[in-house]
């Protein structure tokens, strides 16, 4: 096909429908496009469990191999289990998943070596121009002395999982009930080999890999996706529940009441003990839609919070520009200096079970510390006019007293009891809402008047 790539290149990744918008001959120019970029003389490619993945998965390895780069395949794999790979063996790597995204979609995560993100700014850019061009007028033939790079097979499960068990002390953990919803997605596949052998009567939901998603959305993000996972943690009288989305990169937390934790108390959670693992210092990243809590908590833990943009490419890069030990995103997206920088829900959960092992009392009662004030949430907006709505919004805010505004990632407007934040999305004619406040009536009428602003 000659391809049309302004749907399917975003910001990050690689992501469209199969196959509509991308098919096995176009995974092949990825390929040798991402070969060329890189300049990779080998690479790691893994795949999830969407019906298209091997096929693409394969292809790709075809189109890399004729460039002359050697190819490890380790075959169904989390995306944080590839990004394992690429850190260990020193690979880029090729993640082919769409995420949370519905069955009919696909994609590609592409990292270099040691798990760094490829991104517009840093590759992807450059890849999407060659598989253009090569898509319209045919892919240069290799030169002669070319040697096809060879394809070799590995699992690297066992040794992903006892990576992460380094990394977290779980030789006190006391009993615990966990029930698990894997969404069908690839949780199922890690989750057994990561806990096994510790104390946990694991009750799992839904671990048989299945593309179709025949049971909810793998997407935890969505409350409606959560309710199994709450009513189960209620009837089977667990200590908690956690929920992966369909790569099992990102984890949500759900307590014994069945209610779930904000992953902003979950950052808080964790960045307290990576910083307690360090000595008590060290650096921790936040987006900006993380709550207040998180560097309060950071600070009172002898820690510097850092505020950066929404993504992983920008959160990757503070990482490594601060040497930071740890970042923490809104949408449960967890970063580890000990993981190459790379997100993994994985072990932010084990962080959790080991913070809930360790002492006798309710999830409740030990995330109440790191849950500090209401939020509203993300609340989407559709707008004709993003600009437009941004800039009345502005306008409202900008001249007020004791309201302090900054621009690093849409609009931030923040005053001594609430603040808000209104971005654009990139891929739809959304704005998106997050308030939070220091009271929920303070936050009621935040909330209520920026809507009201950009639903004018």
């Amino acid at each position: 096909m000659v391809a049309d790539l302004s749907q399917l290149v975003k910001a990050y990744d690689v992501r469209g429908v199969v196959p509509d918008q991308w098919d096995e001959a176009l995974a092949a120019l990825f390929g040798a496009a991402f070969v060329q970029v890189t300049g990779a003389d080998a690479i790691v490619i893994g795949h999830d469990m969407r019906p298209s993945s091997p096929g693409l998965a394969g292809a790709f390895a075809r189109g890399a191999t004729a460039r002359g780069a050697d190819v490890t395949l380790i075959g169904l794999c989390s995306t944080d289990q590839l990004y394992y790979a690429s850190g260990a063996l020193d690979l880029p790597g090729a993640m082919f998943t769409a995420s949370h995204n519905p069955a009919r979609y696909n994609g590609i995560k592409l990292c270099r070596a040691g798990a760094a993100p490829v991104g517009q700014d840093t590759g992807l850019s450059e890849i999407r121009s060659l598989v253009e061009r090569w898509s319209e007028h045919g892919a240069p033939v290799p030169a002669p002395d070319t040697v096809p790079g060879t394809v070799t097979e590995r699992d690297t499960l066992a040794d992903y999982a006892a990576h992460l068990r380094g990394l977290v002390d779980v030789s006190r953990v006391r009993p615990l009930k966990v029930v698990v919803d894997a969404g069908n997605g690839m949780g199922g596949h890690t989750v057994p080999t990561v806990f096994e052998g510790l104390p946990i009567d694991l009750v799992p939901m839904y671990f048989e890999l299945d593309g179709t998603f025949p049971n909810h959305e793998a997407n935890p993000l969505d409350p409606k996706n959560l309710v199994d996972l709450q009513a189960r943690v209620v009837a089977e009288g667990a200590d908690l529940g956690l929920a992966f989305d369909g790569d099992a990169d990102r984890c949500f937390v759900v307590d014994e009441r069945g209610e779930g934790v904000s992953p902003s108390a979950i950052t808080a959670l964790v960045a307290a003990r990576e910083l307690a693992r360090n000595g008590g210092t060290g650096t921790v990243i936040h987006n900006l839609i993380t709550s207040w809590s998180v560097p309060e908590v950071v600070r009172e833990n002898g820690g510097t919070p850092v505020r950066t943009r929404v993504g992983h490419s920008f959160i990757k890069a503070e990482m490594a520009r601060h040497g930071a030990i740890f970042g923490g995103e809104h949408s449960a997206h967890y970063y580890f200096r000990d993981f190459w920088n790379a997100d993994t829900g994985m072990l932010a959960a084990l962080h959790v079970l080991t913070a809930l092992g360790s002492q006798d009392g309710p999830l409740s009662g030990l995330v109440d510390r790191y849950d500090r004030y209401p939020g509203s949430g993300e609340i989407n907006s559709t707008v004709a006019d993003q600009a437009d709505r941004l800039a009345a919004v502005r306008a409202a805010y900008a001249g007020r007293e004791g309201v302090a505004v900054d621009e690093l990632d849409g609009l931030t407007v923040t005053s001594t009891d609430w603040w808000f934040n209104l971005r654009p999305s990139n891929t739809e004619p959304l704005l998106r809402l997050n308030v939070e406040a220091r009271d929920g009536t303070t936050l009621a009428a935040v909330r209520d008047e920026v809507l009201a602003l950009v639903r004018a």
